[in-house]
């Protein structure tokens, strides 16, 4: 009979997910795993098959938590264009305000292996899909509220939202707020 599990998956998963976010899926080994987690690499395996299966949960929790967060954000009182604009401004300063600029994990993911991992393609396809319909829909609101023009193309508007939005994350590494926040508000001037 083996030893009961003494961790919480959920949190290793976490924590594996921030190894991932500020290094990479590459460059994260599975001694930094083990490090990162607390759990040893046996044991890491035992529980979560690969470090493939591991990054997988962890981009998958990572799509969770931000399909969550711009939820919140979006759903708070104020106009879309304010409450778009709040939630880049969130990311910007969560990027710049951490101890590293790692961007999102997402678009690093993409950057890293996109062209030869369809699996993960597909795993950042499905998270910017949810993006581009949480923005669509937070501008037909607009609309319905009447601060957003009637005539406006929201899939169009919500995939150029969505474009910005993975620009300004891998911009965000290397560009000062000042010309982090004139690239929303350009965003934000087309509707």
């Amino acid at each position: 009979m083996g030893r009961p599990r003494a961790f919480d998956p959920t949190d290793v998963i976490a924590q594996a997910m921030e190894a991932f976010w500020t290094n990479g899926y590459a460059a994260t080994s599975p001694a930094d795993l083990a490090a990162a987690t607390g759990v040893g690499k046996g044991s890491l395996y035992h529980s979560f098959g690969s470090k493939r299966e591991l990054f997988d949960r962890a981009l998958e929790l990572y799509s969770r938590l931000g399909s969550s967060a711009t939820e919140e954000v979006l759903a708070q009182p104020g106009t879309a264009k304010e409450r778009i604009r709040a939630y880049f401004l969130l990311l910007v300063d969560l990027d710049l305000d951490g101890p590293v600029r790692r961007g999102c994990l997402a678009q690093n993911t993409v950057e890293e292996l996109g062209a030869r991992d369809a699996q993960a393609a597909e795993a950042v396809r499905r998270l910017e899909d949810r993006m581009i319909e949480l923005f669509a829909a937070r501008l037909e609101q607009g609309q319905r509220d009447g601060d957003v023009d009637a005539g406006l193309d929201t899939e169009a508007q919500a995939l150029l939202l969505q474009t910005t939005l993975a620009g300004l994350r891998v911009m965000a590494k290397t560009y000062e707020r000042p010309v982090l926040v004139r690239i929303v508000d350009t965003a934000l001037a087309g509707f």
